[in-house]
């Protein structure tokens, strides 16, 4: 087995010039960084006190579990001789709270619009959705399945 290693950094923004004396009195703003990237504006979700503004852990575990998917799919259809021409996925989760305040994802399903080259890619293409999943990194590392609702398109 080959371990691949990765660090970032998650820095605490919100401090108002109390710290965390209560509840109210800091913001949940924080930064996300990694050597020579963009840094990434985070908060918590506005449910939980967050800036709508930012990216919240949920939308960026959403965004994970999409873009692993898409990176293995496009992987595939290269392979295959299926050429996409576009690809957009309006990825939706569901994160259910319990009653002391923790949660967890229960269901994500990806919703990708793949545009190929010709009409006869479709059904390939279709197919290798699943093979994706099977390979998704990220999908393999929850406890919950992963769905999918393709739609195939041809380029015009």
């Amino acid at each position: 087995m080959k371990n691949h290693h990765y660090k970032i950094t998650v820095h605490w923004t919100g401090n108002q010039g109390t710290g965390t004396t209560g509840y109210r009195d800091y913001e949940r703003s924080h930064t996300i960084s990694a050597e020579n990237k963009v840094m990434i504006e985070g908060s918590s979700d506005p449910a939980f006190r967050g800036d709508r503004t930012k990216y919240n852990p949920e939308e960026m575990f959403l965004s994970s579990l999409s873009s692993c998917h898409m990176l293995w799919y496009l992987h595939f259809c290269s392979e295959a001789g299926i050429i996409v021409t576009d690809y957009t996925d309006e990825a939706t989760g569901i994160m259910g709270e319990t009653a002391s305040g923790s949660g967890h994802f229960t269901e994500v399903t990806l919703h990708p619009t793949v545009t190929v080259a010709e009409e006869c890619m479709k059904e390939k293409a279709e197919q290798l959705h699943h093979k994706a999943n099977e390979f998704c990194f990220i999908a393999n590392s929850v406890n919950f399945p992963v769905k999918h609702i393709p739609v195939l398109l041809v380029k015009s």
